[in-house]
């Protein structure tokens, strides 16, 4: 007795740490992948510009866009700044602008910090910091509305005005004689669109209809988030026979986390073949949600989405 007993006290106890050490883990491991599923950064490279897909918290992108003339750059919701220097230090290039597509706080949560730190350090330069005319936008040093313009060294910005996920939404255009690509946050994602938070379904036929698939089909679409395989799931269940789309969706589900996010940057091309969101007008999307036109369309299709 003398003899079994120790032992079984010492057996439960190490059993008890070793689950104790796995529920540890686990909540570690969670932990981690709820701030960062991948930190790899992925880089375009074109021939006057650079956008390097910068991964942050659970499913956002950062990006640095960089003047390859004048290694100037800009940076898109740097809602991580520490990660933002990083890259920025990393890549040899002057960072002095920052481009905020809204006021909501995984894309503009950033400002105040990196807005600090280049005020602590002067070496740095001024950090200008460009967004919708909106006080909820931290630091915002120079509001922008449609058609305003800015400069990245040589590269030419113009603004887009896309109010409906928020008010004062700005989605960014770029354009050189060789590549054009638009930052547009989170009012056009891969396969979708965001949500109506504060504005209407004419706001956003308006932005996805009107302004940007008016843009050049070649266009590359840097969104705002990794969302890729759930609108590609909604869009084959709207448009089951859009073989475009059921080819997408094929690669969105036989890839890892890390070839989701390759799939950014879309194309404005690709987005009006498979995004149902810039499909309203067709017969297909329309008979889903048992509409004829495609402003209600739109209406009916982001409804059936918040609940897919």
């Amino acid at each position: 007795m003398c003899f079994w007993e120790p032992c079984t006290l010492v057996i439960i106890f190490d059993y008890l740490q070793t689950e104790i050490i796995c529920v540890i883990s686990v909540v570690i491991v969670n932990s981690w992948s709820i701030r960062r599923r991948s930190t790899a950064v992925q880089t375009t490279d074109m021939t006057r510009m650079t956008v390097k897909k910068i991964p942050a918290l659970k499913d956002n992108f950062m990006y640095l866009v960089v003047c390859n003339e004048t290694k100037n750059a800009a940076i898109v919701d740097p809602v991580e700044p520490d990660r933002v220097l990083q890259v920025a230090k990393e890549s040899g290039v002057s960072l002095n602008k920052v481009l905020t597509t809204h006021h909501h706080w995984d894309h503009a949560g950033g400002n105040a910090d990196l807005f600090k730190r280049y005020q602590a350090d002067t070496s740095l330069g001024p950090l200008q910091i460009y967004g919708g005319n909106d006080e909820r936008i931290d630091n915002l040093t120079n509001p922008v509305g449609q058609d305003d313009t800015l400069e990245i060294g040589n590269l030419k910005v113009r603004c887009i005005s896309t109010p409906c996920h928020t008010t004062s939404h700005i989605c960014y255009y770029i354009e050189t004689p060789e590549d054009k690509v638009v930052f547009t946050g989170d009012t056009l994602f891969l396969a979708g669109c965001g949500r109506f938070f504060e504005g209407t379904p004419q706001q956003m036929y308006d932005a996805l209809i009107t302004k940007l698939s008016a843009l050049p089909d070649d266009t590359k679409v840097y969104c705002g988030h990794e969302y890729a395989l759930n609108n590609l799931r909604f869009g084959n269940t709207v448009e089951p026979d859009n073989v475009d789309t059921l080819q997408l969706l094929n690669i969105a589900k036989e890839s890892d986390l890390e070839g989701r996010r390759a799939m950014v940057p879309s194309t404005i091309g690709q987005e009006k073949r498979t995004n149902v969101f810039m499909r309203v007008h067709e017969p297909s999307v329309q008979k889903f949600v048992g509409k004829s036109t495609p402003l209600e369309t739109m209406q009916a299709l982001r409804a059936a989405k918040d609940k897919f």
